[in-house]
């Protein structure tokens, strides 16, 4: 017994079963996760190392290349690019999609474990990071302070983090920019020497004198007490008493040769938010947790948190990601309400029935639960994606039910039962419901089987519309049948219960069937004539495909905007102070859209996990502009950048800058998250000089090009460093070496960590050094002494050479290769273009041949994202041709009815090229994904052909008679699609700009392959048809001539 047989005689158990669906889609629904993008987990893997007071030419040499040495090893490695900067080495492990990043964590801790014993002596225990998408801040706060600035970061960590960290769903809650308090003993180098004494000594005497030693157990009576000798500090001013040394029976306190300061650690880094004092404090989220319930919980935490902390301290949002997330989930949810509304529009208007109105309307809850059921069991998030995903599928699920029911509605007007005509219309078009639904399986379950860029990013929606769409099917052959046997009335009651809605409905669709069947019966008289103008309008479209612009993914509003400002090195920091300062003010005042400026000069001497991401210098100022909502702002971020590049013009100091709309220039990590494609020309090779030399020559070109913006490159110029150049025959003379004397400098300059001092339960450095006001000079670091092994003060002067020279701040790896970076932002102008006017200029230069030049970044993304694409559309061309030949039996059939695939990349490139849209990765997904849906109609109109062919029709009248039997259902199916997608298509709100492309690309499609499935494919399987009958007469005719012969 059939599917639909078995619905109509058991409708109890049939509802029940589709009640069941929607009760467990309603569950899942209060269960899933809210979030911008799926989570991924990138293959990539870093390993962060500090060594502090090291220079980027140490790291290098020192920490950056052992272990790459040993990361180079690896399995499955793609490439290992590194940063080595002052204080920090940051190397990159990146592998490929699919790869078990667990696995290769433990070999990069091994690998990393082996190279640690070759790190130098202070150099800190390497850290290994694997980035995911839940890394993603979802808040960040600056908190601001006067008074209470010293005290700030136990302030936070007593009154906000403690609390902040129990919510649910809380990964981490990091302060960035903390003021450091410490116990600071600045020496005079000449009372030292006056008495003899060294810095480590002194040292050690703090070291000793700060210590808590268990000594045991006693037994007293009938008592057992533990024994401890606790020398700790009380408080900070016990250093100041200390006796550091016995010279001649006068004892030495500490505070004779030093001065000691309960303070902040002095640092060269200037944090501030909207001009004030202040920290961020950053709060990330588990893997797999709600980003906006996360968000919503921490701000109204912090919102209590304010009412406790001190009057001077005030807490204001930096960044709070859940509003954009919110923002473009609102907005697709939207574009769901109004494909609903659109969808139940054109059904009432095509068969004027309320009844079989609702019948169709209920496959689309009944399918979308679905997705909901598969985001829940697969622990996924409802995110931009999946909500695509559903829009794409919510015009696409009706499309069996409508098939099946005009054919019902046909039936029963031709004097059958609902009973019946359930039955028998549901056998008629079954297969071809079924062949429609297995090409779009065909084109949409590969996309859960690629791996790369787009398996990531797609995987979700290629198994959302698989099952949506697997299950409108099931509905189609068993809920639909089921319901219009019950619901439906039959001819005899509308003869007595005429409806005027109705009778209008039909009279009007009978009126088009007839130009339609006018129309068709003219094309296949002229099949030369209009095959010849289908084909200039299909050739003429190629030609748009060199007008439309390519980029990796289109360029997206996200309300925030970077800058980046060098002032000349060597400049103090407060000349960078008082320009940001400045800077700040005019900005204020000039663009109310601006919500919040955070500002940040300099870097920290031990080195922070911020330089990684980002230039810092003493001479490098670098804001971070939050904007309104773009729905309240009449000006894009783009245009907003525009005007403050003018504005930095202003500025005479400036060396360079750059404005970076989206905030992603230096991040890595674009996708879906904001601003405009950045074009990056990579220049490898080991001669510092020779690539420098070339990246300004390429920096040169660029700016004399339209359409390149804010050209920067990665290096950094050289700048003057004072070098202590050692005599090792000195020194070895005198029983030392150079370990000894790089430590006696280091000490005294950088600074020597004694001890800690611990107060309730905080322990805070104890940092002795010299006094500043005696390192003001080459001189006073000739004259640092030390003492050597056999108890002689020796002067550095004496042992060794103080040399300027220049060194390069920042140097970078590609495969342990040095890198350099010219980095372009656009304006104007397309990726694709771009990419070709530098490949045009890079031809003119001469590049050594130890050098190598490439383009990278964005474009590379893209050139790899459209081969992806390239293959993934043979392959599902090929599994759609599989299918329906497989289907109908036929290797002609499929032919003819993939006709219509070559004109819906017609239809793409003629809307792309109208509406001013790329092609991208989002437009290039389309494209694939209209491979199913332009066959579909294709296939109702063949199947529904061959059907009156095997009744006995001739060719001419099977194509008239099918083709009028099938327009209503084939236009019904393609505009419950098309304005499924109209509401994406036009979509300006918040957060569009990214599916925006999809929803064009797929209406403009649709549009074009409807045409084509309606006059262009009845014309080729008449031809196809004629020629068949033709070889059969032939062989006929053969056949007779050799009987006649025989006989």
């Amino acid at each position: 017994m059939s599917l639909y047989s078995s619905a109509v005689k058991n409708p109890i158990s049939t509802l029940m079963i589709f009640v069941g669906v929607i009760v467990m889609g309603i569950y899942s629904i209060f269960y899933i996760p809210i979030d911008l993008l799926p989570e991924m987990e990138i293959p990539s893997i870093s390993v962060i190392t500090f060594y502090p007071g090291a220079s980027a030419e140490d790291i290098e040499v020192n920490v950056t290349k052992p272990i790459e040495n040993q990361l180079n090893a690896l399995q499955n490695l793609k490439k290992v690019t590194s940063s080595s900067k002052d204080n920090i080495s940051f190397v990159t492990c990146e592998f490929e999609y699919g790869i078990n990043l667990d696995e290769a964590s433990n070999d990069v801790r091994d690998a990393v474990s082996i190279a640690e014993k070759s790190l130098p002596d202070g150099c800190e225990k390497p850290s290994i990071f694997k980035f995911s998408s839940s890394m993603v801040p979802v808040v960040i706060y600056g908190i601001q302070a006067d008074r209470s600035y010293a005290a700030l970061e136990k302030l936070i960590d007593e009154k906000i983090i403690e609390k902040l960290s129990r919510i649910d769903g809380v990964g981490s809650v990091t302060i960035i920019g903390k003021p450091i308090r410490i116990i600071d003993v600045t020496v005079d180098p000449r009372k030292l020497d006056a008495y003899n004494i060294t810095l480590e000594q002194v040292g050690a005497v703090i070291g000793a004198e700060n210590i808590s030693l268990p000594a045991g157990r006693i037994e007293v009576g009938r008592m057992e007490f533990p024994v401890r000798t606790n020398g700790e500090f009380r408080n900070s001013d016990v250093v100041k008493s200390l006796v550091v040394a016995n010279n001649g029976g006068k004892l030495v306190y500490m505070k004779d040769i030093a001065t000691v300061k309960d303070t902040l650690k002095s640092v060269l880094v200037d944090e501030r938010i909207d001009g004030s004092l202040g920290v961020r404090l950053m709060v990330q989220k588990q893997s797999g947790a709600n980003t906006v319930k996360i968000a919503r919980l921490v701000r109204e935490s912090m919102d209590e948190l304010q009412k406790d902390l001190p009057s001077d301290v005030k807490v204001v949002k930096i960044i709070d990601s859940s509003e954009f997330i919110q923002n473009s989930i609102n907005n697709l949810s939207e574009t769901l309400i109004y494909a609903f509304v659109f969808i139940t529009l054109v059904v009432i208007l095509f068969l004027g029935r309320w009844r079989s109105t609702f019948i169709i309307m209920l496959t689309i809850p009944i399918s979308l639960v679905g997705a909901f059921i598969y985001l829940f069991i697969s622990g996924n998030s409802i995110n931009i994606v999946s909500l695509s995903a559903l829009s794409i599928a919510i015009g696409m699920v009706v499309d069996d039910a409508i098939v099946v029911l005009e054919n019902i509605t046909t039936h029963i007007e031709r004097g059958s039962s609902p009973m019946e005509a359930a039955v028998f219309a549901t056998r008629e078009v079954g297969l071809a419901v079924i062949a429609t639904t297995l090409v779009i399986v065909a084109v949409f379950m590969p996309l859960t089987l690629i791996g790369g860029l787009i398996g990531v990013f797609f995987r979700q929606l290629g198994w959302i519309v698989t099952i949506t769409v697997s299950l409108s099917t099931l509905a189609a052959l068993s809920l639909t049948p089921m319901l219009s046997s019950r619901i439906l009335k039959g001819r005899s009651y509308y003869k007595h219960h005429r409806s005027r809605f109705l009778e209008s409905v039909n009279r009007f669709w009978g009126f088009f069937d007839t130009i339609y069947v006018k129309s068709l019966a003219w094309t296949l008289k002229h099949k030369a004539l209009t095959l010849i103008i289908a084909g200039l309008v299909f050739i003429g479209s190629l030609g748009l495909a060199g007008v439309v612009g390519t980029e990796f993914l289109p360029s997206q509003d996200n309300g925030r905007i970077n800058v980046n400002m060098e002032i000349p090195q060597g400049i103090r920091i407060d000349e960078a102070k008082a320009l940001a300062r400045d800077f700040e003010q005019k900005v204020k005042k000039k663009y109310p859209e601006v919500t919040l400026i955070s500002t940040s000069i300099g870097a920290d001497e031990g080195g922070s996990l911020k330089s990684v991401f980002q230039k810092s210098a003493s001479y490098i100022i670098n804001y971070s502009i939050m904007l309104t909502s773009a729905d309240d702002r009449t000006r894009s971020i783009f245009e907003i950048a525009d005007s403050l590049r003018k504005d930095i013009t202003g500025y005479t100091q400036v060396t360079s800058s750059y404005v970076d709309p989206g905030g992603n220039r230096n991040s890595g990590i674009t996708l879906g998250m904001g601003g405009g494609s950045n074009l990056e020309v990579k220049i490898l090779g080991y001669d510092i000089n020779q690539t420098n030399y070339i990246a300004e020559q390429i920096a040169g070109t660029l700016e004399a090009e339209i359409g390149f913006r804010d050209i920067s490159i990665s290096r950094d110029k050289d700048r003057m460093e004072l070098q202590v150049i050692p005599d090792r025959e000195k020194l070895a003379q005198l029983g030392l070496n150079t370990s000894m004397l790089a430590s006696a400098v280091r000490n005294r300059i950088y600074g020597l960590t004694a001890t800690k001092y611990r107060e309730e339960g905080t322990e805070y450095d104890v940092i002795l050094k010299y006094n500043d006001a005696n390192l003001t000079s080459v001189s006073d670091i000739e004259n640092i002494t030390f003492k050597g092994p056999m108890g002689n003060m020796v002067r550095v002067g004496d042992v060794a050479q103080i040399k300027q020279v220049y060194t390069t701040p920042n140097l970078e790896h590609e495969d342990k290769i040095r890198v350099v970076k010219v980095v372009s932002a656009l304006s104007g102008i397309d990726l694709g273009t771009a990419s070709s006017i530098i490949n045009a200029k890079l031809a003119t230069l001469t590049i050594p041949d130890n050098v190598i030049v490439e383009i990278g970044g964005a474009a590379k993304d893209m050139a790899d994202t459209f081969q992806d694409l390239k293959l993934l559309f043979v392959l599902i061309m090929v599994l759609t041709y599989l299918v329906m030949a497989a289907q109908f039996e036929s290797l002609r059939e499929p032919f003819i009815i993939m006709f219509s695939v070559p004109f819906a990349l017609t239809g793409v490139f003629i809307s792309l090229y109208v509406t001013g849209t790329t092609l991208n990765m989002i437009s290039g997904i389309a494209i694939v994904m209209l491979v199913g849906i332009a066959v579909k109609n294709s296939i109702v109109l063949v199947d529904f052909i061959n059907l009156l062919v095997s009744r006995g029709r001739t060719i001419s009248q099977a194509i008239l008679e099918g083709g009028k039997s099938r327009l209503r259902p084939i236009l019904m199916t393609s505009f419950t699609t098309l304005l499924g997608m109209l509401p994406m298509a036009l979509s300006k709100s918040e957060g569009s700009e990214i599916w925006r492309p999809l929803g064009i690309s797929i209406v403009g499609g649709l549009v074009f392959s409807m045409l084509i499935s309606l006059v262009i494919v009845p014309i080729i399987y008449a031809l196809f048809a004629n020629a068949r009958i033709k070889r059969e007469r032939k062989k006929l005719q053969a056949s007779d001539s050799e009987i006649s012969f025989d006989d």
